[in-house]
């Protein structure tokens, strides 16, 4: 029973960091442009040596 009275208030605590950490990757721009990564992957860039 105290195993569970440690892990909670940890799993708690480690849910708010990474909701924290993705609100701050939404209020930096992280999530603006979702199809420019999608279409880079597709340009050859081969040619620009």
């Amino acid at each position: 029973m105290s195993g569970i009275a440690i892990l909670i208030p940890i799993a708690l605590f480690l849910g708010l960091c990474g909701l924290a950490a993705f609100f701050w990757a939404m209020r930096d721009g992280q999530f603006e442009d979702m199809d420019g990564a999608a279409m880079r992957i597709l340009i050859d860039d081969e040619g620009e040596e």
